[in-house]
């Protein structure tokens, strides 16, 4: 099944969905085995939507541009919702001096990368985040 992109509150602004779905479902492959499924449900939204989210399920009463949830059941189906504010990676985007459509790119393979075992607490970590989210914009632009 491809991953869906559902605009909530807020118009993204993604084009070609289905190229991307596609190009998820090999990030996915690449790293993880024994997927045979991939369902993942992408939902843009405001600052306050998502802010919202982060208070009841995270308990963290900050902005963000992300919130990555794994509601995988099984070891063979990998299942997942991200939620992205919009309005974060246009400010990030401005901030960076990047396009905004390179920054929801990045953002939504930052949260594809999670779901396949990336982390970001560390700086270790955060270096290796942005490699492959690196990786993945010049393999996907």
């Amino acid at each position: 099944m491809p991953a869906t992109f559902q605009d909530n509150d807020i118009k993204s602004g993604l084009k070609d969905k289905r190229k991307l779905s596609a190009y998820l479902d090999t990030l996915v492959d690449t790293h993880l085995e024994g997927i045979k499924k991939v369902k993942l449900n992408y939902i843009f939204c405001s600052d306050e939507y998502l802010l919202h989210i982060n208070k009841q399920f995270l308990n963290h009463d900050t902005l963000t541009d992300i919130i990555t949830f794994d509601l995988s059941e099984s070891d063979d189906t990998l299942t997942g919702e991200i939620y992205v504010s919009t309005e974060r990676v246009k400010e990030n985007a401005e901030k960076f001096g990047v396009s905004y459509i390179n920054e929801l790119h990045r953002v939504i393979f930052h949260g594809t990368l999670h779901l396949c075992g990336f982390t970001d607490k560390t700086a270790d970590n955060k270096q290796e985040m942005r490699r492959q989210e690196d990786i993945c914009l010049a393999a996907y632009l």
